[in-house]
């Protein structure tokens, strides 16, 4: 991936906040959690097909949210949305993200779930939700962990904030990636597909951003969530959440599920790692509320650690991203099939045949 897509792209996808402190965190904490083998133990064959809000999916993962994935590589979301209904995954849209809703739902055969950052407008937080549910989307997953932007150095530097800057050294760094400037001319600029209707014609970069900072607003709380709930028919679904007093907020707001977060390690440099708070959380909540988990997880033997820990299911971003800016329309089908071959091969290495017994194999 590094190899193929300009520096600036990689980075903004590859990079953490401040120090990366809790971007090496989440990967290295989440590595520390062992699995024992039971080799003489009577075995069935694995199943790692896992249900959750009554859909019966092909393995417990999920694709993430990711905003401006058409900048990492031209045509992201659907390249990924494609690869995860061929391999019945769910796959979560990014309000930010560089397709929109309709154009998803379409070659997800609606089947993709979608994740709001809130409007401060009521009226447009309505017309995106109707949108949603005109497209049919199953689960709204609304974002809670970015009540400000955090201090990413590396973004700052390539000029990718709002409004972006194209910098000389980035102009040289698209003409050195000959095959991601090519399928980005043929794809077109990345735009912010979802928010095209409601954004003023004519406007400059600069007013684009201001435009931006005006209309959305990162801060979650039980007002916002209240009339969303009465609103939304469908599941509804917590991103972000990482202590015990906004689950229990969740649970008595009466919504579906829960999806322990720290934006990749993307927002705030002194948190704990999500398996950290995995671990905390799942034993008082597990059977109150679906219990899913992102940031760290990297591959098959990450998902079986998760699983094992108490989630009821793992969610990916940064390994599809790797994966598609590496192979381009090929990345989402080889990253799925790698990552299911990986889990099997661990459960059939421990002598676990379902997802569900994965926590009798933990080593505690």
């Amino acid at each position: 991936a590094r190899k193929k897509i300009p520096r600036f792209a990689f980075e903004y996808m590859d990079g953490g906040c401040n120090e990366d402190v809790n971007l090496a965190k989440n990967t290295d904490e989440i590595r520390h959690i062992e699995l024992v083998p039971h080799y003489l133990a009577s075995r069935g064959a694995v199943d790692i097909k896992t249900e959750l809000f009554g859909h019966v999916y092909d393995a417990p993962m999920g694709i993430c949210p990711i905003g401006l994935q058409g900048l990492m590589w031209p045509g992201a979301p659907k390249i990924l949305a494609k690869a995860a209904v061929d391999h019945n995954i769910p796959f979560i849209l990014s309000t930010m993200a560089t397709s929109d809703i309709e154009e998803i739902s379409k070659i997800t055969d609606g089947r993709a779930w979608f994740q709001l950052y809130h409007p401060r407008d009521n009226e447009l937080k309505n017309k995106i939700i109707q949108r949603c549910q005109d497209a049919q989307v199953p689960v709204l997953v609304l974002l809670c962990d970015v009540p400000t932007f955090a201090y990413r150095p590396r973004d700052i530097r390539n000029g990718l904030a709002l409004p972006p800057k194209m910098t000389i050294q980035n102009v040289l760094q698209m003409i050195g990636r000959p095959h991601w400037s090519w399928s980005t001319l043929i794809e077109g600029a990345p735009q912010f597909a979802n928010l095209l209707p409601y954004i003023p014609k004519g406007l400059d970069l600069g007013r684009l951003g201001l435009f931006m900072n005006q209309t959305f607003s990162g801060v979650m709380n039980e007002e916002k969530i209240k009339p969303i709930r009465d609103q939304w028919k469908g599941k509804i679904v917590m991103k972000g959440i990482a202590c015990a007093e906004d689950m229990d907020m969740c649970i008595r707001l009466g919504l579906d599920g829960v999806m322990l977060s720290n934006h990749g390690g993307r927002q705030l440099d002194a948190a704990q790692s999500t398996i950290a708070t995995l671990k905390d959380l799942a034993p008082k909540y597990k059977d109150k509320i679906k219990i899913m988990m992102d940031s760290g997880i990297r591959s098959g033997p990450d998902i079986a650690r998760t699983m094992a820990i108490g989630a009821d299911f793992a969610f990916l971003g940064r390994t599809f991203m790797y994966s598609v800016a590496a192979l381009g329309k090929e990345g989402g089908q080889h990253a799925i099939a790698m990552l299911k071959i990986q889990l099997q091969q661990v459960m059939e290495q421990i002598g676990c045949d379902q997802i569900k017994n994965l926590n009798q194999h933990l080593v505690k």
